[in-house]
């Protein structure tokens, strides 16, 4: 484990464990958009030389999580508006979806287990963390999508959620207002699976809480770019 609490696997080597040390720190916003990645800096902190950490550095290039700019060198990516547009429009169709379909098959202990995550990101908002509240809002949402019987529309539903991974880890480290509104979606949404809501009335709710982050988001997206 890194001094940041990445998890890295005791035999993996050094140009992997930088990878998987400064990967954390951009997804956890340690590292922010706009940060020079100083080669010998982050080697130093690490106990390693330069070439591995080199080595990480375009590995996350690769990923588009680390851009190169002349007379910079490396910085961490800003969010792509564009990118991220896209990617919460096809996963708000998809996990809506998913959502309906599984609403028949949640039971009373599924909701209890929603609910009581929901609480503990009521409990964040007070002291606002929104890497543990991006974390816990995953975890809500999966208890709700996890038992749609469609695997191909549960598989576009994991992709998405992961390609946000690659985004950003918090977007409600940018629009942190919303996350209030989230928590009052999520408890709506919760009760109408309880009510047994028909399948439109659901996947409309749930299509139109994700896009209402996206929107949030949006409206911001000037200040957040390169």
């Amino acid at each position: 484990m890194t001094q940041d609490g990445a998890e890295i696997a005791p035999g993996s080597s050094k140009s992997e464990r930088s990878y998987t040390a400064i990967k954390a720190r951009i997804l956890e916003g340690s590292f922010t958009p706009g940060y020079r990645l100083v080669l010998a800096k982050i080697a130093a902190d690490l106990g390693f030389s330069v070439v591995p950490v080199r080595e990480a550095i375009r590995r996350l290039e690769a990923e588009g999580l680390v851009t190169f700019k002349r007379n910079v060198g490396a910085t961490v990516s800003g969010i792509d508006p564009t990118e991220y547009l896209y990617t919460m429009q096809t996963l708000s169709i998809v996990e809506g979806a998913a959502t309906a379909l599984s609403a028949p098959l949640i039971d009373s202990v599924a909701t209890a287990r929603a609910r009581a995550v929901n609480a503990h990101m009521r409990e964040c908002l007070e002291h606002f963390d929104p890497v543990r509240f991006t974390a816990l809002n995953q975890d809500f949402h999966s208890i709700l999508f996890e038992h749609c019987p469609n695997p191909h529309i549960l598989d576009l539903v994991h992709r998405g959620w992961n390609r946000l991974a690659t985004l950003r880890s918090s977007t409600f480290r940018f629009v942190p207002g919303r996350a209030k509104e989230s928590v009052l979606e999520h408890e709506a949404l919760l009760q109408l699976i309880e009510a047994a809501a028909d399948a439109d009335t659901i996947e409309r709710a749930a299509r139109q809480h994700r896009i209402a982050t996206l929107d949030a988001y949006l409206a911001h997206a000037p200040a957040l770019t390169d």
